[in-house]
């Protein structure tokens, strides 16, 4: 076994302290990566604290990984040592349901692996980025395609881009499709920038006036103050689509009024608790859908990868050192954050 210096919550009441953990040496399948840089997600704040309820401890967090390869299984083709990966929010899946067959190991049937806390259906704990290193199925280490200046920068991508890049894509929103955006944090601004960058009409919707200027740098084109009942009015029936981004209970039914016919509000925010109850009319009067997304699966996050590679396209981060992540958790839930904290694992 490789030892491993972490970073690790010890149960839901605890701050997350030094820790040290064990990784299997690479089968012949694996890829072993020394973690450069790891992004720090609001899943990471509900799993330490259990405010999901099915945390496993000690809890190392973490699915925002970015470094570079040091050493390759026998069987491996596809990385070899000294190649810059990346590695996301999933790490193993069943591989023969037909969710997996069609690449969207996000849904597998029989519950992925996440990078941290494990098999989604139970099974022994995994532990995530905040650590020194990780031995990864080849199958799901991703191709960093960025410069090595940019990838602190390029490691939210890993999951803040692929959460955004999704729905967007699935839903569409090219070329004259106007979609929403709600919120501007860690997802937000990840959203406006590859709705942009996909050709669409973006209007940034926020509850800080003070972000517009920040938007519109970002690539909307628009910004609407949705507690302003007149901004919102102005764009009543306008929207193809609605990515919402918010990880907070709020009210769905004032956005769903933005919404032309057939129109889909898309979901990616987790809540700890639910959403206020929706009125079914503003949707059935109108052929609307709430529907709710989940990442991405590796065929497409390389594909995202691939594609902010080619537009230029990374996260705005603040970089902080390992021993700063409490204060971290502290000043994200306070939005005290322009748009990622990202840790220097050099620092651990």
């Amino acid at each position: 076994m490789i030892k491993s210096k972490a970073y690790a919550a010890r149960d839901a009441g605890s701050a997350l302290a030094p820790h040290e953990i064990e990784r299997r040496e690479p089968g012949p399948d694996d890829v072993q990566i020394e973690i450069l840089y790891c992004g720090v997600c609001h899943s990471d704040i509900h799993t330490a604290r259990n405010e999901w309820k099915n945390t496993l401890y000690p809890s190392v967090p973490g699915h925002e990984i970015v470094g570079r390869i040091v050493a390759v299984g026998a069987k491996v083709s596809k990385f070899k040592p000294g190649d810059l990966a990346g590695v996301g929010c999933l790490v193993d899946s069943c591989g023969h349901c037909p969710s997996c067959g069609e690449g969207e190991e996000q849904y597998c049937d029989n519950g992925f692996t996440g990078t941290y806390n494990g098999p989604l259906f139970g099974g022994a704990n995994t532990y995530g980025g905040y650590s020194q290193t990780i031995v990864v199925k080849e199958s799901f280490v991703l191709r960093i395609s960025h410069g090595e200046a940019q990838l602190a920068s390029v490691a939210p991508l890993l999951c803040a881009g692929i959460t955004t890049y999704s729905p967007l894509r699935h839903w569409g929103a090219g070329p004259g499709r106007k979609v929403g955006i709600v919120g501007l944090g860690g997802l937000g601004h990840m959203g406006v920038k590859i709705a942009h960058a996909m050709g669409a009409h973006v209007v940034l919707f926020t509850t800080s006036a003070g972000k517009g200027a920040d938007g519109k740098r970002l690539g909307a084109d628009a910004v609407c103050v949705s507690t302003d009942p007149e901004q919102m009015a102005r764009h009543a029936g306008q929207l193809d689509f609605i990515l919402n981004t918010v990880a907070a209970p709020h009210d769905l039914d004032a956005y769903l009024q933005l919404l032309k016919r057939d129109g889909t509000m898309t979901l990616v925010g987790a809540p700890a608790d639910a959403h206020p109850s929706t009125d079914v009319f503003g949707l059935i009067l109108k052929r609307r859908s709430i529907a709710g997304s989940l990442i991405g699966g590796i065929r497409e996050t390389q594909e995202m990868l691939d594609f902010c590679a080619e537009h230029g396209i990374v996260s705005d981060i603040e970089m902080i050192p390992m021993n700063a992540i409490n204060t971290a958790y502290e000043r994200m839930l306070k939005s005290d954050v322009r748009y990622r904290f990202v840790i220097d694992m050099a620092t651990l």
